[in-house]
C-alpha cells in the first residue's frame, strides 16, 4: 500500500509517516519501482501501535524504546503515565483557579491583574514571613483565596493573620465547610478555626455540623463557639469538655449562660452518674457556675456521695 492510501485509511498524514520514517520508527518494508513506499501490513499494524502509545501521552522517543525493548513493561509505563498525567492535571487547576481568581476580582487594567498576580505568589510563598506579609495587606484579598490559604497554612502566626483577614472579609464560610468535608483531621480543624471567629447564622449552622465530628479538637472548637453564641445544641459537647477535662473551666462557665435551659441540668446529672471520680469532682464544680438556685438540690445529694472529694466539694459549694 502507498504512502498516500496509507495516510487516508489510517488518519496519519504522509508528512507524519515520513517523520516516522527519517526516525526509524516505522519503515516501509518495500518500494516500487518508482522508489515509492510501500506499507506492508505488519506496518500499517505499527503505524497503529505508535498512534495508540501517543494517545496515551508518549514522545516519539519513548514509543521507539518501547516498541524497541523486549523487556519493556507496560505496567510501569501506564504507571509513569498516570503520575504525569497527574501533575499536569494539578498545575493546570492551579492555572484555571488562579485565572478565576483575578477574574472574579473584577480587574480595570493590567496592574490591578499584575498586583493580584504578585499577592498569589505571595500567598504561596514558601516563606511564612511573605505570606503573612500577603495576608496583612491594606488591599482586600480575595475570600476565596483566603480560604484556601487557610486550609493548607500550618504556621500558627500566618495562619492567625489569614484568619484575621477572612474576618474582615465578606463571605468565607463557604469556602472554609468544603476543609470540614477533608478526610485529614488537620484540615477540619484549620477551617473550625476560622470559622468559629466568622460572625452570622451561616457560620452557625455549619458549626452545628461538626458537633459530632470524629476529631475531639474539631468537636471543642464547635461546641465552645456554638456555646458563646447561645446555641443550646451544644450543651451536649460542652459536658462532654468537662468530663474529658479539655476546656472544661470555660465549658463550665459557658454551661452557666445557657442554664436557662433545663437540659444543662440534666446532662451534668446524667454525666456524674456513669463518670469516674476525677470527671465527677470537674462535673460538681461545674454545678456551682449554674445561676442559685438551680444546682442546690443536686448539690445536697452529693453531699452524702460516697466519693469523699466530691461530698466535700457540694458542701463546701452550698456554703458559698
Amino acid at each position: 500500500m502507498l504512502i498516500g492510501e496509507v495516510a487516508r485509511r489510517s488518519g496519519v498524514s504522509s508528512r507524519m509517516l515520513r517523520h516516522y520514517d527519517s526516525l526509524g520508527l516505522v519503515r516501509p518494508t518495500g518500494r516500487t519501482v518508482g522508489n515509492y513506499r510501500e506499507y506492508s501490513a505488519d506496518d500499517i499494524s505499527r503505524i497503529f501501535h505508535v498512534e495508540s502509545l501517543r494517545s496515551l501521552g508518549l514522545s516519539l522517543r519513548e514509543i521507539g524504546q518501547a516498541l524497541e525493548d523486549p523487556a519493556f513493561a507496560p505496567a510501569a509505563l501506564v504507571s509513569d503515565l498516570i503520575q504525569r498525567t497527574e501533575d499536569r492535571l494539578r498545575r493546570e487547576q492551579e492555572l484555571l483557579d488562579r485565572l478565576r481568581t483575578v477574574d472574579a476580582s473584577a480587574p480595570s487594567g493590567w496592574e490591578d491583574v499584575l498586583r493580584i498576580i504578585e499577592l498569589l505568589h505571595n500567598i504561596d510563598s514558601p516563606n511564612p514571613a511573605r505570606r503573612q506579609q500577603a495576608a496583612l495587606t491594606p488591599d482586600p484579598v480575595p475570600t476565596e483565596v483566603l480560604a484556601k490559604a487557610i486550609l493548607t497554612e500550618s504556621d500558627p502566626n500566618v495562619a492567625g493573620a489569614l484568619r484575621w483577614a477572612l474576618a474582615r472579609a465578606e463571605g468565607g464560610v463557604a469556602s472554609l465547610a468544603s476543609g470540614l468535608r477533608s478526610d485529614d483531621a488537620a484540615v477540619r480543624r484549620r477551617a473550625v478555626q476560622a470559622i468559629v471567629e466568622l460572625p452570622g447564622a451561616e457560620a452557625t449552622a455549619v458549626l452545628e455540623g461538626v458537633l459530632a465530628d470524629d476529631d475531639p479538637t474539631v468537636r471543642k472548637h464547635a461546641a465552645l463557639a456554638l456555646g458563646n453564641r447561645g446555641v443550646v445544641a451544644a450543651i451536649p459537647a460542652l459536658v462532654g469538655l468537662i468530663v474529658e477535662g479539655v476546656n472544661d473551666v470555660e465549658a463550665a462557665e459557658i454551661l452557666g449562660t445557657l442554664a436557662e435551659d433545663t437540659s444543662v441540668l440534666t446532662a451534668l446529672t446524667d454525666a456524674l452518674a456513669v463518670s469516674d471520680s476525677p470527671a465527677r469532682i470537674r462535673l460538681t464544680q461545674a454545678l456551682a457556675e449554674l445561676p442559685a438556685p438551680l444546682a442546690d438540690d443536686i448539690l445536697r445529694s452529693l453531699t452524702d456521695d460516697p466519693d469523699r472529694v466530691v461530698a466535700m466539694l457540694a458542701k463546701a459549694l452550698l456554703k458559698d
